[in-house]
């Protein structure tokens, strides 16, 4: 199925304007980083206990976290899962074999002996696993950058490259930086979203690559600039296509797909936004520009 044929969209007209917005976008979660002291950490990474528990009756995160400050846990973070009889709680080890999870469970229930509480999941890392996890996974993301990097160089071009990889860090940075804005943690399923986003972003961006190198043939003579907006305009219905049908499916996932996977299903979310937003305004541009400032330099040194 085929839409949106035959337009004259002048993306490459707007570039500086999508770079404002893309380097905006980035800025703000940056600093949201920073005031926050860095992306919000999982159990997986952090180390720790996290414990969902569901009552007989509703009761208020405030006695829950009066609970557990009587057995000195008053830092525990406590979150509203689903109705008001659920919740998750994470916590420290405080002492190494201690069972923290038959603790917490021991404490709610001598708090409120009349609301019992049992345990529907339970995670449990230790600190030094979860640096192990936290250091694998950023060389996962950063090895895939490397790898992606040397094979765009040998199929297109260097340049070609470098504005993918550009690309994919952009989409990447936006979507860490909605995670922490958002208050979202980072776990291995988040982390396993991210890396699916870099593959779903690569493969729109390689496929207006191969447009671009197939017009560099069939529009000699016309500059590099018009050659690369009419592969983005022919591409377009492609992209479109494919991002509404990604994006029907990932949003119904988003809504219906329960709280358990809602941080991994947000991070696809955001992902095949700026994704599909990336492969035209930032991966393509970040091309010509290089193109166009070459060519600059050249002329510059024919004059001399």
């Amino acid at each position: 199925m085929e839409f949106l044929v035959g337009t004259r969209f002048n993306f490459l007209g707007h570039r500086r304007a999508a770079f404002i917005l893309s380097a905006v976008l980035i800025i703000a979660g940056a600093i949201s980083l920073i005031v926050q002291g860095g992306p919000r950490l999982g159990i997986d990474f952090e180390g720790g206990t996290l414990v969902q528990v569901r009552f007989e009756k509703p009761i208020d995160v405030q006695e829950i976290r009066d609970s557990l400050a009587d057995i000195g846990m008053a830092d525990a973070e406590i979150q509203r899962f689903g109705e008001n009889r659920e919740a998750i709680i994470r916590a420290q080890q405080r002492e190494e074999g201690e069972d923290l999870t038959g603790v917490i469970l021991e404490a709610l229930n001598e708090a409120n002996p009349d609301n019992r509480a049992d345990v529907r999941r339970q995670e449990q890392v230790g600190p030094t696993v979860g640096r192990e996890l936290r250091a694998k996974a950023t060389n996962a993301i950063l090895i895939a950058l490397v790898l992606i990097l040397a094979y765009i160089s040998i199929r297109f071009e260097f340049k070609f490259a470098v504005g993918a990889v550009a690309a994919l860090v952009h989409d990447v940075a936006i979507t860490l930086g909605l995670f922490s804005m958002t208050g979202r943690e980072i776990s291995l399923p988040v982390v396993a979203a991210f890396l699916t986003i870099v593959g779903y972003s690569l493969n729109d961006t390689i496929v207006i690559y191969d447009r671009i190198r197939e017009n560099r043939r069939k529009l000699y003579g016309k500059s590099f600039t018009d050659i690369v907006n009419t592969s983005l305009n022919e591409s377009l219905s492609r992209t479109v296509v494919t991002s509404l049908t990604t994006l029907v499916v990932v949003l119904c996932i988003f809504l219906f797909g329960g709280e358990v996977i809602k941080d991994f299903s947000f991070a696809l979310l955001v992902g095949v936004v700026v994704g599909t937003y990336s492969s035209l305004y930032v991966a393509s541009p970040l091309v010509v520009e290089w193109q166009v400032h070459g060519e600059a330099r050249k002329r510059r040194r024919h004059r001399k």
